[in-house]
């Protein structure tokens, strides 16, 4: 059992006293076990996280699993104690993957006898393709178009000597399910989920089979729906040196909204450190800053006087797609600040767009007060070496790390900090225009001066953060429970840092997300919805910038249906939809609701008003298509197409309603009472159409279906009575009858979920208790699950294991119920 009346206990520890006008009241502790911990989330280029329960059990990672090498030591008297990141296995690759090489292999998309997968298989007659294999109109990086629900595909690897006795690891890319053989033996099944470089160390039993001569890795893939992409690679470890082999002992890891707060014991001191991130959602100029802090305070345990030295090494695949990549390396002085710095060789601006991508234009950066600081950059082995035996550090801009290093001593304790930062120079391109940053929107700032305020405001920033983080943690905490306030602390980050700030050139604020972990789309419609109710709650102007790209696409004329479109392209590139399906229904309701949800938080429709002939054929698209809606997509695509789907039709009505209740507040009477109408008439026609004895349909046509009605609950929030107040009543009762042990299923045909939406439906619940029987099941999931990623959306809720999706925006989404009494309160 979970125990929630331990999670609000004091941590006395981690105080910066040394630091002037720091605050002294320590932060709360959070014991969630975060799925994955947020350490420097900048954007979705720049998104940092440990997947490990340790600081130090795992190299940093980039939201997509691949590694950010960032290692931290703290050198006491002599010991170095590694506290953050792991010195990784080099791989020497046996049978490189596709996006370092392109192989060719025998594939089918026919199944294929059972022995396929057998070394001595004659598969003459199969065709031959160049991988990866993907849908070649939707998966760029793609060389064998792959268009069919499943592939086999069959790879022959000679070696020139037997492996025995060599650790040797698979790593495979694919969407959606896999499995994976080696010689005959299977080595891997991912079941229904999808997966970006899984690795896997095969066993000693598959490696003996591993001999000189030819080899067969085999692979099965089946694409469930929209995109699909396999790829697969055999590598082995190349042998070096690991120097920082002691370990410092991790006390405790505590996730807040903007911080993460970690304790080790370093022999005889004590080392705190917060990997920092003050993005205050009504402070633009912050939430576009792109630097964050890793800030640290040492104590000595003992009241003698340690000599201390602390070791920062990062390497230049924080500037890299792919660690293959020419890189180039330098340090230097400007102000205050001693900075090391990497980027990409060939500084190709925008040129790369897709999902599993990371940027190679731009810079990255770590700095720190000069006077205290010294840098070095070159080869890792070198200048471990070099830290370790206490010798000056002999730089070069030939190797792939960069190093700050701070020296001092202490009796009593000792506090500073460094920072980190990205300069992408170009952020988006819209509608063929390049924009900067919006930090830089004016081209009058620099990545120095950014880092110049960051340093000189960091005092009162980490005060802000402290008594932010104490205000979301009460304000959840006092609306939906412990579970709930650990949650959305944990969503915080994750959900800000998929997005760029970006200025459209006509001015426009542009909040643009990147649709991580699942196609990349920029600007989604359907991404925008769920995350909404955060921006709502702290800047209704964010909400807005994340919907003011749709209307411009449609008022511009380069969008002409009269629905919504899904998205503007494929991150970082807006110039149009590339989304392969329509959303019809789903994504003009998204618009409308969250355009009167806006009116609600700002208690005025001008908004709404500036954009209302698109609005406008928005919802007589839905008055005359919404009621039962045809064959189409919904936002929860990866359960594909359907017709008569009642919550889709729900929010048809829902937006409609928002259409009629805007247009009250702008004065246009005969308008609203027309919609309103409409929208009262449809909800009690859908009433008869969905009743089911005690629940509502998934569809109008198949009895003895459920699903979660979702977007029902803005009927609620923002005080329409569209629809009965008894169907909310009665779909709350029959979800808590369908329950699994880590949650609510999205309906009756699968055991998974989306945990964005449980919130919202919990949401529906008149009670904090009922509430409350419907969020624990969710962080006992992320507290739990084996998924060490940052925190899926999609997820199995009679297993510990994700179905798809992490590090999404949506989990935006659970801010819901916060929102609620927001809005209530207003009234």
């Amino acid at each position: 059992m979970i125990r929630f009346d331990r999670i609000l206990t004091l941590l006395t520890h981690l105080v910066f006293s040394t630091l002037p006008g720091l605050a002294q009241s320590p932060p709360i502790i959070i014991e969630l076990r975060a799925p994955a911990y947020p350490l420097v989330t900048l954007d979705p280029n720049t998104s940092a996280w440990s997947f490990s329960n340790n600081l130090y059990d795992d190299a940093v990672r980039h939201w997509s699993g691949k590694s950010f090498p960032l290692l931290g030591v703290l050198k006491v008297d002599g010991v170095a104690y590694r506290f953050l990141g792991k010195e990784e296995i080099e791989l020497v690759p046996i049978a490189k993957m596709g996006e370092h090489a392109e192989w060719s292999a025998k594939y089918t998309v026919q199944e294929p006898p059972k022995n396929w997968v057998s070394l001595h298989f004659a598969d003459a007659h199969w065709k031959t393709g160049s991988a990866p294999f993907g849908t070649l109109d939707k998966e760029p990086n793609s060389k064998t178009d792959w268009q069919e629900p499943k592939i086999w595909v069959r790879r022959e690897v000679i070696l020139k000597e037997d492996l025995v006795g060599k650790p040797v690891y698979l790593e495979f890319t694919h969407d959606d399910d896999a499995i994976m053989y080696v010689n005959g033996i299977e080595v891997a099944n991912t079941g229904q989920a999808t997966g970006k470089n899984r690795r896997v160390k095969l066993s000693e039993e598959v490696v003996k089979t591993l001999k000189k001569g030819k080899n067969i890795v085999a692979g099965y893939c089946y694409n469930r729906v929209a995109n699909g992409f396999f790829d697969f690679g055999i590598f082995t470890e190349k042998k070096n040196s690991v120097f920082f082999t002691k370990e410092a002992v991790q006390k405790s890891a505590n996730v807040q909204a903007t911080q993460t707060n970690y304790i080790f014991d370093c022999g005889p001191v004590e080392l705190s450190v917060s990997f920092i991130a003050p993005v205050f959602l009504d402070n633009l100029d912050l939430v576009a800053r792109p630097v964050n802090y890793l800030a640290y305070e040492v104590k000595s345990r003992d009241g003698k006087k340690h000599n201390i030295e602390l070791y920062l090494e990062a390497s230049t695949n924080w500037a890299l797609n792919s660690p293959l990549q020419d890189a180039v390396i330098s340090q230097y002085k400007a102000g205050n600040l001693q900075y090391v710095k990497t980027g990409s060789k060939s500084q190709e601006i925008l040129g790369k767009k897709g999902d599993d991508l990371r940027i190679d234009w731009g810079y990255f950066y770590m700095a720190a007060e000069a006077n205290k600081t010294k840098s070095a950059i070159g080869n890792g082995v070198a200048l471990r070496s070099q830290f370790l035996k206490n010798q000056t550090f002999s730089s070069s801009d030939q190797g792939k790390q960069i190093v700050l290093t701070q020296k001092f001593s202490t009796e009593e304790h000792y506090s500073d900090k460094i920072l980190i930062g990205y300069d992408d120079i170009y952020s988006i391109q819209y509608f063929g225009k390049n924009l900067r940053p919006y930090w830089n929107r004016n081209e009058n700032s620099s990545i120095e001066k950014q880092f110049e305020l960051a340093h000189k405001e960091f005092v009162q920033l980490k005060e802000d953060c402290d008594q932010f983080d104490a205000e979301l943690w009460n304000t959840a905490k006092r609306t939906g429970g412990d579970a709930y306030a650990a949650l959305c602390a944990l969503a915080y980050r994750q959900a800000i840092a998929a997005h760029k700030l970006v200025e459209a050139p006509n001015g426009d604020l542009l909040w643009l997300s990147k649709e991580n972990d699942s196609n990349g789309s920029i600007g989604t419609v359907d991404i925008t919805y769920p995350s909404a109710p955060l921006f709502l709650y702290y800047n209704p102007e964010l909400a807005k910038a994340l919907m003011n790209h749709i209307f411009y696409y449609s008022e511009s004329r380069r969008w002409t249906k009269p629905f919504a479109a899904h998205d503007i392209g494929t991150y970082p590139i807006g110039n149009g939809q590339t989304y392969g399906g329509d959303m019809p229904v789903e994504e003009s309701g998204n618009m409308l609701i969250l355009a009167y949800a806006i009116a609600r938080m700002e208690k005025n429709a001008e908004y709404a008003e500036k954009h209302w002939d698109v609005l406008t054929t928005w919802t007589d698209y839905l008055v005359e298509y919404g009621l039962d809606p045809e064959n189409q997509l919904c936002t929860d695509d990866f359960a594909g197409h359907f017709a008569h789907n009642a919550n889709l039709s729900a929010k048809a009505i829902v937006g409609i309603a928002s259409y009629g209740y805007l247009a009250e507040m702008l004065g246009k009477k005969e308008v609203s009472q027309k919609y309103i109408s409409i929208a009262k008439d449809m909800a009690s026609k859908w009433k008869s159409m969905a009743a089911d004895g005690d629940h509502y349909k998934l569809t109008f046509d198949k009895p003895g279906t459920w699903s979660q009605k979702y977007n029902l609950v803005w009927d609620k929030l923002l005080n329409m009575n569209i629809f009965d107040k008894s169907i909310f009543t009665t779909e709350v009762n029959y979800y808590l009858t369908k329950q699994n042990e880590y949650g609510l299923p999205l309906d009756n045909r699968r055991a998974y979920t989306k945990t964005d939406w449980i919130m919202w439906s919990a949401t529906m619940a008149d009670d904090k208790d009922t509430f409350q029987k419907f969020i624990n099941p969710v962080y006992k999931f992320m507290n739990e699950t084996t998924d060490r990623v940052p925190m899926s959306d999609w997820v199995y809720t009679d297993k510990l294991v994700r179905s798809g999706f992490k590090a999404r925006a949506v989990v935006g989404g659970y801010f819901i119920k916060m929102l609620e009494e927001k809005i209530h309160k207003q009234k």
